[in-house]
C-alpha cells in the first residue's frame, strides 16, 4: 500500500496509527491529517526517538497497511 492510499483513507488509518503509537492523541491525528511528515514529527515528539528510527517504524507500518484497514463492517456484508 502506498502513502497516497493511507492519506486518502486517513480516518481509518488514524485508528491504526493510534494502535501503533498509543501516545498520539486525537488532536495529533487531526493535525496530521494523513501527512507523513507530520506523523513522523509527532512520533518524534511523543517518543523522543531519532528521525532514522521514526522512518524505520513508518516504513514498517506502511508495509503492514492493507485493504482490510479501509473496509468497513458494512462493506463486508
Amino acid at each position: 500500500m502506498n502513502w497516497d492510499q493511507i492519506q486518502g483513507n486517513w480516518k481509518q488509518a488514524a485508528g491504526k496509527a493510534k494502535e501503533q503509537w498509543g501516545k498520539l492523541t486525537d488532536d495529533d491525528l487531526d493535525v496530521i491529517a494523513g501527512r507523513r511528515d507530520q506523523l513522523a514529527g509527532k512520533i518524534q515528539e511523543h517518543y523522543g526517538v531519532a528521525k532514522e528510527e521514526v522512518e524505520r517504524q513508518l516504513s514498517a507500518w506502511e508495509r503492514k497497511a492493507s485493504d482490510s484497514w479501509f473496509t468497513t463492517s458494512k462493506d463486508k456484508s
